[in-house]
Formats: structure tokens, sequence, C-alpha cells
């Protein structure tokens, strides 16, 4: 009896410290998402509708803008055209490119990865990709994570123009960033970089074994029911990118080629997709608690200058945070949560607010709505806050 009870007791020991130290990523598959809100137009935000009646109906805003405080969607609305050549309306659950807002899905990927103990951010880059330059020995996956790893951005490099419209393979573009020597020392500085990023998701290949959208669709996607996300792979019905050029109207823009961009702005999702990778994001159902505050934490050096005669913004990891209401008239100083996007006709800007659980998620079809864009996502910020609404952008 007494042999009998010490085995229950160990086991029931083993069993206690496999569920304190197993992944967070098992605990987060493992919780009930909320149900997701109803697909149906909202406009409780009267200033932000009247601002959208204006501008999408004389054609200054084409794109989709969802404003929610916690599970409660407070607006929902697009306007425009998903494509102008056939009159397809855009419809609120339409894909949108998202470019650079992609960012935080590979940094995630980084970050469940070392919740999973697969690797760690203090890794060296030299530890996932070999052979590797000796130039390349300094950086830690950190450095890619935060832009402080000194590799030049492909827009940096002689041949952009040619790279940009050249399909290519992940192997390929590390093999293209290893031509090249390092901007600074890793760490000393910050200077914005897709090849860092494109670097993380040939880390995360070697890391997990699958391609990094297999990966991410598995982790994430999956899991998180967000059926409308995915690899741009010009078959996933994006809705058509354009941009304002030589005066003519909107120009089409159908040449994407996201390859060269796998890791670092490849993606395509929606609306309330969007929300429900936030609400799962900040409160705990991805990362642990530990990952999530490297993500947001700042990891610029110290000495980084002010960007533009303006506060700097913090650097993360695939996101940023600063008082970027401060860039409107009237401004506001609530800390956010941020990350913006631009590629091959599409401009987009996703935030999200802590303190009261706000999240404004703009996208547009139209590059150079970058003014529009960001206006907007503070007229729904200042708006959801209680705040005086912005009317303008600042000097």
């Amino acid at each position: 009896m007494i042999a009998a009870l010490a085995c229950l007791i160990i086991v029931a020991g083993g069993l206690f410290a496999w569920v304190s130290v197993r992944p967070a990523s098992v605990e987060a598959e493992a919780r009930p998402l909320p149900p997701r809100p109803p697909l149906e137009v909202v406009e409780t935000l009267p200033a932000l509708k009247a601002q959208l009646d204006r501008w999408g109906g004389s054609g200054q805003f084409t794109g989709g803008v969802l404003v929610a405080r916690g599970d409660q969607v407070l607006f929902r609305q697009v306007h425009g055209f998903a494509d102008r050549r056939t009159g397809a309306p855009l419809r609120l659950n339409s894909r949108f490119r998202l470019a650079s807002v992609s960012k935080q899905f590979t940094a995630a990927a980084i970050l469940r990865l070392q919740d999973e103990g697969v690797l760690s951010t203090h890794d060296p880059l030299c530890k996932w990709i070999q052979p590797c330059p000796a130039a390349w020995e300094p950086i830690r996956l950190y450095h890619l994570l935060s832009h402080t790893s000194g590799v030049p951005d492909l827009m940096a490099r002689p041949g952009w123009g040619v790279r940009r419209v050249t399909p290519a393979t992940s192997e390929e573009l590390t093999e293209d960033s290893k031509l090249y020597r390092l901007q600074f020392v890793p760490g000393t500085k910050v200077r914005y970089d897709n090849a860092g990023y494109n670097l993380l998701g040939a880390v995360v290949e070697k890391a997990s074994g699958m391609p990094l959208h297999d990966y991410l669709r598995k982790a994430f996607f999956k899991p998180l029911g967000m059926a409308d996300t995915g690899y741009d792979d010009d078959q996933s019905g994006v809705v058509m990118g354009y941009a304002n050029l030589g005066g003519g109207g909107p120009s089409p823009q159908p040449d994407a080629n996201v390859s060269i961009i796998f890791a670092a702005g490849a993606l395509y999702s929606t609306l309330d997709d969007l929300l429900v990778w936030e609400r799962a994001l900040h409160r705990g159902q991805l990362l642990s608690p530990r990952s999530h505050a490297m993500m947001i934490a700042d990891h610029a050096p110290a000495d980084t200058p002010p960007e533009r005669g303006r506060q700097r913004r913090d650097w993360g990891f695939g996101v940023f945070v600063n008082s970027i209401g401060q860039r409107v008239s009237p401004p506001f100083l609530d800390r956010q949560i941020f990350h913006t996007g631009s590629w091959s006709g599409f401009r987009n800007l996703m935030t999200y607010q802590p303190d009261q659980d706000v999240t404004v998620i703009v996208l547009s079809n139209n590059y150079h709505q970058r003014d529009a864009v960001f206006l907007l996502s503070q007229q729904g910020m200042a708006e959801a806050l209680g705040h005086d609404v912005p009317t303008a952008m600042g000097r």
C-alpha cells in the first residue's frame, strides 16, 4: 500500500511538473476563443462615420476601417472598389495585402519558438544560418527583430530596381544578404530592415523544419480561425492595389512580387482576422508574458536620436510603440502599439491602445493614401478613447 501510494505521488508530481513547464503555445491553443462579432456594418462612432462618408464618397479614401474596444466592434465599414475595372466593390471581408504589418507575425513566430524551447532571441544568427559570413558572428536574433543588426536593407543595395521585380526563394535572399558588408556594428544603431526580417524567416524555417508560411498557419492562423489570412501567392483573392500616378487617376498595381519580402511583408488578411490576431496577441493567448514583454519593449540604443524632430518611437519586435496621436491636430498622448505597411498598391496601419483595450485597423488598397490612413486611424482611436477627435494632420 505504501509503495503504491508513493508511486501515485511520483506520477502526480510528474504531471504537475509537466503542466508547470509546458510551452505557452499549448496553453494558448487550449483556451477557447471568444466568438467572432457578426460580420456587419457598424457605425457607432459618428465623427469617424462623417469623415469616411466624405472621403469615401470623394475617393480620398478607399479601403476598410475597423475600431473595437475589447470584443465589441465600435466601427466597421469599407468604401471603394476591390477592382475598378469590373466595378466590384470592397466587402467587409475583403482581403488586403498587409505589407510590413506582416513583420509582427514573423516576430511572433520567433518568440513562440523561444517559448517552446527551440531557440532563444539571444542565439547567434550563425547558429541557424550556415555557412555564415564572419561579419555576421556578432549578430543575435534580437538584433534582427529590432532592426539593429546592421544588415543592409534590400532597398539600400545596388540593383534594387532589378531585385524588386525578380522572384526569389528564401535561400536566394539569404545568399544575397551575405554579399554585403554590415552598415554598422550590431546593436549600435537602428535602421529599418526588410532584409533582416527575411533572415528571421529563414531561421523560423530551419528551427521549425517547415516553410515559414506553413509554420504561421499551423501555429497561429489555424488555431485562431484566421481562414482569410495567409501568404499572398497571386492566387489568394487579394483585392487589386492602386497608385495615383501621373495625375491620371488610380492605376492598378498587379505586380506585387512579395517573394522578395517573404518574411517582411508578404501576408494578406482582413479587418476581422486582424482583430482576432490583436486580441489573441495582447491577451496572452499566443506568447508567454516574458516574450510578449520583449515584443513591445524598446530595443533601440539609448542614444538613438529623435525622428524628424518628433519623439522617437520605441523599436519593439515587429511592432513600434509611441504616442502617435501627437502627429494629428488636436493631439492626444496615449501610447499605442502599432505598425504601418506599404507595398505595391496598399497602405495600412494597425494600432492598439492597451490601457483601454482599443484596436484600430485601417487597410487601404491605394498606396498614395498615407495621410488619409494615418488620420483615420487616429480619429477612430481618439473617438473610442473619448478624446477630442482630430480633424487634420499636425505640423
